[in-house]
């Protein structure tokens, strides 16, 4: 059997599945934000960083980071392979979005916890 390396996943059924947990994640990390900005009538520097003061929360935001990372590699594998047939201008594209897909994972990780 033949495996694509740029997937994230190691089959189609292990990348969907990838992709529907990711999308919960990020739907419940959502809702947690909006609910927070909802439930806060004055949002200021020092509510802000107590709510991330909290282990959970950095670790929940990680989680989310995580998802988003998931998701759009694995999004953009898909779309990319579907809809794009020169194989130079897929690459070049595959490698821009996971480039930014890890940009944005680590100013997280080095936001969150000082790294």
């Amino acid at each position: 059997m033949v495996t694509a390396a740029a997937t994230f996943g190691r089959s189609g059924s292990h990348d969907f599945i990838l992709l529907r947990a990711s999308a919960i994640v990020m739907v419940l990390y959502s809702l947690f934000m909006a609910g927070f900005f909802l439930s806060t009538p004055d949002v200021t520097y020092q509510v802000w960083s107590g709510l991330f003061a909290n282990i959970w929360m950095k670790v929940f935001t990680m989680l989310a980071l995580s998802s988003v990372l998931i998701h759009g590699w694995i999004g953009i594998w898909q779309v990319s392979t579907d809809y794009v047939k020169a194989s130079g201008l897929r690459a070049f594209i595959q490698l821009v979005f996971s480039v930014g897909l890890i940009a944005v994972w680590l100013t997280g990780l080095f936001v969150l916890w000082g790294v």
